[in-house]
Protein backbone atom coordinates (compact mmCIF):
# COMPACT_ATOMS: atom_id res chain seq x y z
CA UNK A 1 0.00 0.00 0.00
CA UNK A 2 1.55 3.18 -1.07
CA UNK A 3 0.06 6.84 0.13
CA UNK A 4 0.99 10.20 -1.31
CA UNK A 5 0.15 12.74 1.23
CA UNK A 6 0.00 16.11 0.93
CA UNK A 7 -0.74 19.09 2.99
CA UNK A 8 -1.62 23.17 2.00
CA UNK A 9 -2.54 26.09 3.29
CA UNK A 10 -6.39 26.92 2.91
CA UNK A 11 -5.94 29.43 0.01
CA UNK A 12 -7.79 28.32 -3.35
CA UNK A 13 -4.86 28.83 -5.69
CA UNK A 14 -3.82 25.41 -4.23
CA UNK A 15 -6.23 23.28 -5.07
CA UNK A 16 -5.29 23.07 -8.55
CA UNK A 17 -2.08 21.25 -7.53
CA UNK A 18 -3.66 18.93 -5.75
CA UNK A 19 -6.35 18.31 -8.98
CA UNK A 20 -3.45 17.66 -10.83
CA UNK A 21 -1.41 15.43 -7.96
CA UNK A 22 -4.36 13.24 -7.57
CA UNK A 23 -4.86 12.56 -11.34
CA UNK A 24 -1.70 12.00 -11.75
CA UNK A 25 -0.98 9.36 -8.99
CA UNK A 26 -4.51 7.92 -9.75
CA UNK A 27 -3.23 7.19 -13.14
CA UNK A 28 -0.17 5.17 -11.61
CA UNK A 29 -2.27 3.64 -8.91
CA UNK A 30 -4.06 1.75 -12.58
CA UNK A 31 -7.43 4.09 -12.13
CA UNK A 32 -9.13 3.81 -15.96
CA UNK A 33 -8.21 6.95 -18.12
CA UNK A 34 -12.32 6.85 -18.24
CA UNK A 35 -12.68 8.19 -14.76
CA UNK A 36 -9.73 10.66 -14.73
CA UNK A 37 -11.63 13.92 -15.21
CA UNK A 38 -13.99 12.72 -12.48
CA UNK A 39 -11.34 12.08 -10.21
CA UNK A 40 -9.94 15.74 -10.94
CA UNK A 41 -13.45 17.25 -10.31
CA UNK A 42 -14.13 15.60 -7.29
CA UNK A 43 -10.92 16.05 -5.45
CA UNK A 44 -11.24 19.80 -6.85
CA UNK A 45 -14.99 19.93 -5.10
CA UNK A 46 -13.43 18.32 -1.80
CA UNK A 47 -10.79 20.57 -1.96
CA UNK A 48 -12.59 23.75 -2.65
CA UNK A 49 -14.86 23.05 0.05
CA UNK A 50 -12.37 22.30 2.84
CA UNK A 51 -10.26 25.15 1.70
CA UNK A 52 -14.34 27.45 2.21
CA UNK A 53 -14.35 25.81 5.65
CA UNK A 54 -10.94 26.71 7.16
CA UNK A 55 -11.45 30.05 5.37
CA UNK A 56 -14.95 30.71 6.79
CA UNK A 57 -13.90 29.48 10.35
CA UNK A 58 -10.41 31.47 10.44
CA UNK A 59 -8.28 28.33 10.64
CA UNK A 60 -4.69 28.38 10.15
CA UNK A 61 -4.32 24.40 9.71
CA UNK A 62 -3.49 23.13 5.97
CA UNK A 63 -5.29 21.19 4.23
CA UNK A 64 -4.62 17.42 4.08
CA UNK A 65 -4.94 14.89 1.30
CA UNK A 66 -4.17 11.75 1.13
CA UNK A 67 -3.49 9.50 -1.97
CA UNK A 68 -3.95 6.28 -1.27
CA UNK A 69 -3.04 3.27 -3.83
CA UNK A 70 -3.76 -0.38 -2.23
CA UNK A 71 -4.41 -3.50 -3.83
CA UNK A 72 -7.22 -3.56 -6.61
CA UNK A 73 -8.80 0.03 -5.52
CA UNK A 74 -7.56 3.86 -4.67
CA UNK A 75 -8.65 6.37 -2.47
CA UNK A 76 -8.47 9.67 -1.91
CA UNK A 77 -8.84 11.41 1.70
CA UNK A 78 -9.20 15.86 2.05
CA UNK A 79 -9.57 16.30 5.98
CA UNK A 80 -10.15 19.87 7.04
CA UNK A 81 -9.73 20.82 10.49
CA UNK A 82 -13.21 22.87 10.53
CA UNK A 83 -15.73 22.17 13.39
CA UNK A 84 -18.61 20.54 12.01
CA UNK A 85 -22.30 20.51 13.59
CA UNK A 86 -22.71 17.30 15.14
CA UNK A 87 -26.29 16.28 17.38
CA UNK A 88 -26.73 18.21 19.97
CA UNK A 89 -24.14 20.94 18.88
CA UNK A 90 -25.63 24.52 19.37
CA UNK A 91 -25.15 26.57 16.10
CA UNK A 92 -25.83 29.83 15.67
CA UNK A 93 -28.36 30.00 12.97
CA UNK A 94 -27.93 32.65 11.44
CA UNK A 95 -28.95 33.22 7.62
CA UNK A 96 -25.57 33.52 6.01
CA UNK A 97 -24.43 30.08 7.82
CA UNK A 98 -27.54 28.40 6.98
CA UNK A 99 -26.79 29.73 3.23
CA UNK A 100 -23.14 28.24 3.80
CA UNK A 101 -24.75 25.01 4.75
CA UNK A 102 -26.49 25.08 1.47
CA UNK A 103 -23.68 25.33 -0.37
CA UNK A 104 -21.74 22.58 1.54
CA UNK A 105 -24.40 20.25 0.96
CA UNK A 106 -24.33 21.07 -2.73
CA UNK A 107 -20.87 20.48 -2.79
CA UNK A 108 -20.89 17.31 -1.22
CA UNK A 109 -24.12 16.28 -3.61
CA UNK A 110 -21.40 17.30 -6.64
CA UNK A 111 -18.91 14.73 -5.21
CA UNK A 112 -21.63 12.13 -4.92
CA UNK A 113 -22.58 12.31 -8.68
CA UNK A 114 -18.82 11.71 -9.14
CA UNK A 115 -17.68 8.82 -7.13
CA UNK A 116 -19.74 6.22 -6.61
CA UNK A 117 -17.70 5.25 -3.36
CA UNK A 118 -17.87 7.97 -1.20
CA UNK A 119 -17.65 8.27 2.29
CA UNK A 120 -18.14 11.71 4.61
CA UNK A 121 -17.65 11.52 8.57
CA UNK A 122 -17.59 14.83 10.53
CA UNK A 123 -17.38 16.08 13.83
CA UNK A 124 -16.24 18.88 16.19
CA UNK A 125 -12.56 18.25 15.34
CA UNK A 126 -12.92 18.78 11.98
CA UNK A 127 -14.09 16.25 8.87
CA UNK A 128 -13.17 13.79 6.38
CA UNK A 129 -14.02 13.25 2.37
CA UNK A 130 -13.03 9.57 1.63
CA UNK A 131 -13.77 8.57 -2.27
CA UNK A 132 -12.78 5.63 -3.65
CA UNK A 133 -12.45 4.00 -7.48
CA UNK A 134 -11.28 0.66 -8.64
CA UNK A 135 -8.16 -0.05 -10.35
CA UNK A 136 -7.42 -2.14 -13.27
CA UNK A 137 -4.80 -5.22 -12.47
CA UNK A 138 -1.43 -4.63 -13.43
CA UNK A 139 -1.03 -6.32 -16.85
CA UNK A 140 2.30 -8.58 -17.05
CA UNK A 141 3.82 -8.62 -20.35
CA UNK A 142 3.88 -12.39 -21.81
CA UNK A 143 6.84 -14.36 -21.03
Amino acid sequence: MATVELRFSALPEHVRTARLVAAAVARRAGVDEAVLDEVRLAVGEACTRAVGLHQHGGITAPVKVALIEEEKQFSIEVGDEAPHAVPGMKTSGVAADELEAEEDQMGLAVISGLVDDVEVTAGEGGGLIRMTWPTAPAVLPPV
